[in-house]
């Protein structure tokens, strides 16, 4: 598995699995089960997802042992603030049933996000955290809260992929240290991509699907990527994207497919700030 290595030194896989969306208890065992089996050594959950209890359960019945793992979790924004943060990571590593997380993350740019960045700072510091940093931040947050705060976020994880590449971001990040992270590499099938003419072609030219054609592309432009599925076959699949290697002119040709804009929704609109902000943890 190629590694990236973060601002603070700490190695992440390139290439991990993501659980959003697999909210049946049975369901994520399985899957992360599959995926552990599979050779996945990187798992990504968050407490909005209500599933870390499952993923907890898969990780413990591997056996794997916990320093061969990176596990990820999230902070959702009604657990915002320094003291309620410190008390989120706390019921995120008992849910989980671990010592320590490699990743955690302000899921969202919303509520007291200086808080609880103040408190994942101290996470860090006292070594109960082994990297810390943000979701779904845009430029402007992303840089504000850099300048107004002591360590710059490892990880920053956004929407990334074919439609929405991020490449201008992506360079911002870079100048700031600061490692990009893909969510909905597929951008979860929107705009056909699994049937687009281009995908198809270099599928085609490099003997490999379209799902292994984007995450390769992704993964060359030193993007961490998390992509999901309960197919165990998939699964497999999904890994295998370290054997081959995009053409400068493969690369060229994907770049064209960027629309500039999301498929999913602008988290700068009240409308999507109001929504976000109200949704409430269940249990």
């Amino acid at each position: 598995m190629q590694n990236v290595k973060l601002n603070n030194g700490v190695e992440m896989p390139i290439l991990g699995f993501g659980v959003f969306q697999i909210a049946d208890e049975k369901e994520c065992i399985a899957a992360v089960t599959g995926a552990l089996e599979a050779g996945y050594r990187s798992i990504d959950t968050a407490a909005s997802y209500m599933n870390e209890r499952a993923v907890g359960k898969a990780i413990r019945d591997s056996g794997i042992p916990r320093s061969e793992l990176f596990i990820t979790s999230k902070l959702w924004i009604d657990q915002a603030g320094e003291a309620a943060t410190l008390a989120a990571y706390d019921l995120a590593l008992e849910k989980l049933g671990l010592d320590y997380l490699d990743l955690y993350l302000i899921h969202q740019p919303y509520g007291d996000v200086y808080g609880s960045w103040r408190a994942l700072e101290t996470l860090l510091k006292n070594e109960r955290v082994r990297s810390i940093g943000v979701s779904n931040f845009y430029p402007d947050r992303l840089v504000d809260l850099i300048l107004h705060n002591e360590i710059v976020p490892q990880v920053n994880q956004i929407e990334t992929h074919p439609f929405f590449q991020r490449a201008d971001y992506q360079v911002l990040m870079a100048e700031h240290g600061v490692q990009i992270e893909s969510w909905a590499p597929f951008a979860e099938g929107r705009n056909d991509l699994f049937s687009n003419d281009i995908l198809q072609s270099i599928a085609q030219a490099t003997g490999k699907s379209v799902a292994q054609v984007v995450l390769r592309w992704l993964i060359q432009r030193g993007i961490v990527v998390i992509p999901k599925s309960v197919n165990p076959s998939r699964m497999t699949e999904n890994l295998d994207v370290f054997g081959f290697e995009l053409s400068a002119s493969q690369m060229s040709a994907i770049a064209e497919l960027d629309g500039g804009v999301s498929l999913f929704f602008d988290h700068r609109t009240p409308e999507m700030t109001k929504w976000l902000g109200q949704r409430k943890l269940e249990g």
